[in-house]
């Protein structure tokens, strides 16, 4: 009697053992990432968002990391960061051991393009860009994200080069003030790849460092910084050389749409922000100088083309500059005494712009403008179309955080996502 009793309750727990569906349930494999990053460029923000990525490099597939700087920016620049986190690495990898090595992220640095993109969106191949082919070409069942901090230059040309990689890839990219220093480049993406899948992010991302009315006075501006993180570590020392403390951090929205919600559907809630489909991507072409009754929408892009005298000089080259808030941009001659340059301005603003040129016809002329939100405004005869997996800012003017378009989509998770990284920090206490 109790040998039967034994025997049917080993055999119960066989079935259980054997049969219980947990234990066969399939782990989700994680994300396979490439980043192309600006970092030592215009924005030290940059250094911030590497910082936290090696903190949460357990989570992710990390392909490469390319530098596609605008400005003085390098790899250099990636493998100082790496630097720091190797000091910190024997404290953090106590608590987690499924970091990624130092070694392992230095072996995926790659120097990507070092110039903004011509008037045709794309120059030359560069080891960046081919390592974006490469990584997208390997045999997996999941994409490659790849998530661009800066420019669009070696996404361009890798789609360029390899077009057949289009199928292969998921973007991210942090757009608005990149945007207008990349737009040759976004404007070959999206007249050529219309079907490629792609999280355009111009203002939704701002919500990550600017606060609403919930933010926690412990996580205001350097509160976090001092509470959380000041002298932990040789990354924590460092973190005070970039804003003084202060989280910007403007890139890390693409990592955190990974880290929290469900990355394939770019419409719910989720750390790196909520995203619409959207089938046209603005762009306004103008024939004229315009005045401050011509308007389009913030991130879109406005091209104005000028008539002067047919020349000849090498496809490509730069013969004049739109100079707008005291930078400027290249323009270039298109042919049949045509002249064009393009601008995306990164907010809503009226604001003013004068040509320079040594081409008499060219030099002097001005114009004013007035951009506005939402993006990507009213449907035109310009736009680019776009197909079903292209998501933009939610444009409705609940989700606005001081006049930044899908702000509080993102910045509603702030509380939830500093507490989460504080937690790492108490490694290095």
């Amino acid at each position: 009697m109790i040998k039967n009793i034994i025997k049917s309750t080993l055999f119960s727990w066989t079935i259980i053992i054997v049969f219980h569906p947990l234990l066969f349930a399939k782990k989700t494999p994680k994300p396979r990432i490439v980043i192309s990053t600006d970092i030592g460029g215009t924005d030290p923000d940059d250094n911030q968002s590497m910082i936290h990525l090696m903190m949460y490099s357990d989570l992710f597939q990390i392909e490469g990391l390319v530098s596609s700087p605008f400005g003085k920016g390098r790899k250099k620049d990636l493998l100082e960061m790496i630097d720091l986190f190797e000091k910190d690495f024997p404290k953090l990898k106590k608590y987690n051991s499924k970091l990624a090595t130092p070694d392992a992220l230095r072996a995926v640095c790659k120097q990507g393009e070092t110039e903004s993109a011509p008037y045709s969106g794309i120059r030359k191949s560069s080891e960046g860009s081919d390592w974006i082919v490469k990584c997208a070409k390997k045999k997996s069942n999941q994409p490659l994200w790849v998530l661009v901090w800066g420019g669009l230059e070696d996404l361009a040309q890798a789609l360029y080069d390899s077009p057949e990689i289009e199928s292969k890839i998921r973007v991210f990219w942090i757009g608005g003030p990149n945007k207008k220093w990349s737009i040759n480049a976004y404007s070959y993406i999206v007249e050529h790849h219309p079907n490629l899948w792609m999280i355009e992010s111009n203002a939704t991302y701002r919500g990550w460092f600017m606060e609403d009315e919930n933010a926690p006075a412990n996580m205001h501006d350097a509160a976090y910084y001092n509470n959380f993180f000041k002298g932990r570590g040789i990354m924590g020392a460092d973190f005070i050389n970039y804003y003084n403390g202060h989280i910007k951090m403007g890139d890390t929205p693409s990592l955190a749409y990974l880290m929290n919600g469900n990355p394939n559907d770019p419409k719910g809630e989720n750390w790196g922000g909520k995203y619409k489909p959207i089938n046209y991507s603005s762009r306004h072409v103008f024939d004229r100088n315009t005045t401050k009754a011509d308007s389009f929408p913030a991130y879109g892009v406005v091209e104005w083309r000028f008539n002067g005298p047919s020349i000849t000089i090498p496809a490509d080259s730069s013969c004049f500059t739109l100079e707008i808030q005291k930078q400027e941009w290249p323009g270039y001659y298109l042919g049949n005494g045509v002249y064009g340059v393009r601008y995306s301005s990164k907010k809503p603003e009226v604001s003013s712009y004068i040509i320079h040129s040594k081409i008499k016809e060219l030099n002097g002329q001005k114009g004013e403008y007035t951009s506005i939100a939402p993006w990507p405004g009213k449907p035109n005869k310009d736009d680019y179309k776009l197909g079903k997996n292209w998501y933009g800012d939610l444009p409705n003017p609940e989700y606005f955080l001081d006049g930044q378009q899908g702000a509080k989509t993102l910045s509603k998770h702030r509380k939830a996502y500093l507490n989460d990284w504080a937690k790492r920090w108490e490694w290095l206490k």
